[in-house]
């Protein structure tokens, strides 16, 4: 008859203080970069953001068949459509800036997207730059469209 030894299941300490000195290693590394991952997703979330309420605009301009904007403003971060101004959440290191018509540029730092009842707008672009990072939100003049360009 043959009898089959069983070992006994388990790590060894060796096995223990790898995983360990693994686990602390990534503990020391991945803290430090957590800021510059959120205040990225924090631009790309302002990105949609601002996408989403122009393609809103739009089709408050379409609804009600009267030309409707989007105002900016690139210094405090604020955009304002009717009477309601939203602050867009971004670092102090966030740069955001405006192209649009110059018949929309109220000041150095403020401009605002204009759309028609046809849905048709004045265009622009908004940009958005974090360190290496750069969103931009494309407004088409012709059809209105509104993308988000890598």
């Amino acid at each position: 008859m043959i009898f089959l030894k069983h070992k006994q299941g388990g790590f060894t300490l060796l096995e223990t203080l790898v995983v360990m000195s693994i686990a602390a290693l990534m503990f020391a590394i991945i803290p430090p970069m957590l800021p510059n991952v959120m205040d990225n997703t924090y631009a790309k979330s302002a990105a949609r953001k601002l996408a989403i309420n122009l393609k809103h605009v739009r089709s408050i301009a379409i609804a009600t068949q009267q030309e409707t904007t989007l105002s900016l403003d690139t210094e405090n971060k604020l955009f304002q459509i009717n009477d309601k101004t939203e602050k867009l959440k971004l670092s102090d290191d966030t740069k955001l800036s405006l192209t649009t018509a110059k018949s929309e540029q109220l000041s150095e730092h403020e401009g605002q997207i204009r759309f028609f009842p046809d849905g048709s707008s004045t265009g622009g672009q908004i940009k958005l730059a974090y360190l290496s990072n750069e969103f931009l939100i494309d407004v088409n003049w012709l059809t209105g469209k509104v993308r988000i360009l890598p």
